[in-house]
């Protein structure tokens, strides 16, 4: 009875000590950036900052390992080609979603084909997909319309939402971006992640607590995240030094002096996997707001190389970055399949040539244009399209800046409302394709040119992107990606301008994996 009277004492204590750890170790994590994101709803709009913050609520079928971003398991323990187009995956066991109810393949079956919807932004990642089948209930296949050689990258931003909750909340399609029609799924989430939703009040606050169902071990001590957006730099940054928050996700080059020299502050660097661009209309006969009548000035290769021209993005580098961009003649940034030196080579600065090419043209005194920027989203986005108005002012192209948030900018944009119009494309692929197929194949279905919103058409372009998608022969594949990228910059379908340095702000006591894709990994964040 001694013995049975400790075992039950020892397990008593260890019961207690377990139900005050959590009070005592407690760690929130307090972080901030420029803009919020547009939605909790998956599979809605494509936002890189939506998409890291859904992956502490959601998992997908497979992640990036944050160290080596090799593809690892995540709801799928294992995987195996049944076929050139059949790929079976088996379902990780004992997996619940936060309410408690038990992860099925008719939910996997479901959230993949609900990706697939007219209403979903994500349909660049399930490109080459036919459709996804229940084998059994702990096993489903991935039926493609062709081989794909990067299927498994694409599944690592398709993740996987309940179908009785979503049915339950009226919540089976997505929420279409282009209109402001909402679904619950738009402000609640319900997913298998680390953490879960306590309460979003967008553009003021977003509040997660863990996930007391969660199956993964957390080596991270953080047991709330409370992020707060906030669009002035100078707030954010006295916001971080205050110690009212933790971690700043963008930092402003201006300051980074300033917060490296914080005695209780580290910045982290690192090369993301993106780009920042232009983007011109190259479909309307005639632009909106423009002093041309009767025709579109960009659709003339002549004044798209003007316009490229007419850039000086070393100055854009030295004043307006301080040096944190890499400027690119490419599409895609060098960590991605496809990229080269030689695609990487600009178009020089040259604003003799540019007003040149504009005379040829017929346009020796140059144009009014619509211009429309974000004003929170990318690094110093608003004060480089500022820049370049000014340059472009200077060779005879009256640009009309418009600066927008996020919220309302990508929705304009997507619905084709603006002339000249900035973009930033991370690849979460790492694989040209990506980029290719969303910006610059003609306007489709499965993804085809669902970021090409100056709709920009080539005969050649399009077959190539097609032939990629289905192409396994590496090496030609490569030379396919590196061909579409050269076929970009020969056209200018669009007009690349540099690829972002991202550095990371935050306190001293902070331990994070700085990742190219810009986004944290919320399972080994640390707070000392």
């Amino acid at each position: 009875m001694k013995l049975h009277f400790t075992a039950l004492s020892a397990a008593a204590i260890t019961l207690i000590a377990l139900a005050v750890a959590p009070a005592l170790q407690a760690k929130p994590f307090k972080w901030s950036s420029a803009s919020d994101i547009p939605t909790l709803d998956i599979h809605s709009q494509n936002n890189a900052l939506g998409n890291g913050v859904h992956a502490a609520i959601y998992d997908a079928l497979v992640y990036y390992n944050s160290n080596t971003f090799k593809v690892e398991p995540q709801l799928a323990t294992s995987w195996r080609d049944v076929s050139p187009t059949q790929v079976r995956f088996t379902l990780r066991a004992g997996v619940k979603f936060s309410d408690g109810s038990a992860l099925t393949a008719d939910d996997v079956v479901y959230s993949l084909t609900r990706a697939m919807a007219k209403t979903s932004n994500y349909s660049v990642y399930t490109q080459g997909i036919d459709k996804a089948v229940k084998v059994n209930d702990t096993t489903i296949d991935i039926m493609m319309k062709g081989p794909n050689p990067v299927l498994l990258n694409q599944l690592t931003e398709l993740r996987i939402m309940s179908r009785a909750w979503a049915e339950k909340n009226n919540s089976v399609e997505p929420k279409d971006i282009k209109t402001k029609d909402e679904s619950f799924a738009h402000r609640n989430a319900m997913g298998t992640g680390p953490y879960m939703v306590k309460e979003w009040q967008p553009d003021q606050k977003l509040v997660l607590i863990k996930n007391p169902n969660y199956w993964g071990n957390q080596p991270t001590n953080v047991t709330e995240i409370i992020y707060t957006p906030i669009k002035s730099e100078a707030t954010r940054v006295a916001a971080l030094l205050s110690g009212e928050i933790d971690f700043m996700l963008d930092p402003s080059p201006q300051d980074l002096a300033r917060l490296r020299s914080g005695g209780n502050l580290k910045v982290m660097d690192g090369v993301e996997n993106r780009t920042i661009f232009l983007g011109m209309d190259q479909f309307r006969e005639e632009l909106v707001g423009s002093n041309v009548k009767g025709k579109n000035p960009l659709k003339d290769l002549l004044v798209r190389k003007a316009l490229y021209q007419a850039i000086d993005i070393e100055t854009i580098n030295k004043v307006t970055m301080r040096g944190l961009s890499q400027p690119t003649g490419a599409l895609v940034a060098p960590q991605v399949a496809g990229w080269t030196e030689s695609v990487h080579k600009r178009w020089p600065y040259d604003p003799e040539a540019s007003k040149k090419q504009l005379t040829e043209a017929g346009y020796p005194q140059g144009f009014e244009v619509d211009f429309a920027c974000p004003n929170n989203r990318y690094i110093n986005d608003e004060e480089i399209c500022q820049a370049i108005t000014s340059m472009w002012a200077k060779v005879g192209v009256k640009a009309k800046l418009r600066t927008l948030p996020l919220v309302t900018y990508f929705p304009m944009i997507q619905r084709y409302e603006a002339s000249i119009y900035m973009l930033g494309w991370g690849v979460p692929t790492f694989d040209a394709l990506y980029s290719l197929q969303s910006l610059t194949r003609t306007v489709g279905a499965g993804g085809d040119g669902n970021y090409n919103v100056g709709r920009y058409s080539n005969q050649r372009m399009d077959y190539v992107v097609d032939r990629i998608k289905s192409e396994t022969d590496l090496p030609v594949r490569n030379r396919l990606l590196t061909e579409g990228l050269a076929l970009s910059h020969e056209t200018v379908s669009h007009i690349p301008l540099h690829n972002q340095i991202i550095p990371w702000a935050m306190k001293k006591n902070i331990d994070v994996v700085h990742r190219a894709d810009n986004r944290l990994d919320w399972r080994l964040i640390k707070v000392n």
